[in-house]
């Protein structure tokens, strides 16, 4: 099975990564400190019962974590600059119904339409992706929208 591609920013990467820190050094500072006894008297201790949980939720994030980063793939700017064309961490200026929108496209983990910062895996990103400036790309949802591409800086978000 090939393992999934996670595109980040370098950003992005780095905050993954910090996380992955930080939350290695606290699952070694709760196994290092003194963990409750396994039984209160003849039944099965509740703190016990609550450490083990949050060291079970602990290591499922750190492999999650890791699984990121051993697959991440870094956004590098577009060898497409000259030809206009939407690539990962290009800002696209679309017009929807007369109105002009600006967003860039990440992955989808940096995802974040409030701050302007649409999947590459959305409907929207899926249809953007590859297309020129001056194309129409219609978009099916419960209604269909007719987005122009009106300009493509590139940088990285």
């Amino acid at each position: 099975m090939e393992d999934k591609k996670f595109y980040l920013t370098q950003d992005g990467l780095a905050r993954i990564k910090k996380e992955y820190e930080m939350l290695r050094e606290l699952k070694f500072a709760k196994a290092r400190g003194e963990s409750p006894e396994f039984l209160s008297s003849e039944d099965l201790n509740p703190e016990y019962l609550a450490f083990q949980e949050d060291m079970g939720f602990l290591e499922v994030r750190l492999l999650e974590l890791e699984n990121i980063i051993k697959n991440a793939s870094l956004i590098k700017p577009s060898q497409n600059k000259k030809n206009g064309v939407v690539d990962l961490g290009s800002q696209v200026v679309v017009e929807v119904n007369g109105q002009r929108n600006e967003f860039t496209l990440v992955g989808s983990l940096e995802a974040d339409p409030s701050a302007g910062k649409i999947s590459n895996e959305s409907p929207v990103g899926k249809a953007l992706l590859g297309r020129r400036v001056g194309e129409e790309v219609a978009i099916s949802s419960p209604s269909q929208t007719i987005y122009r591409i009106k300009g493509v800086r590139y940088g990285l978000a």
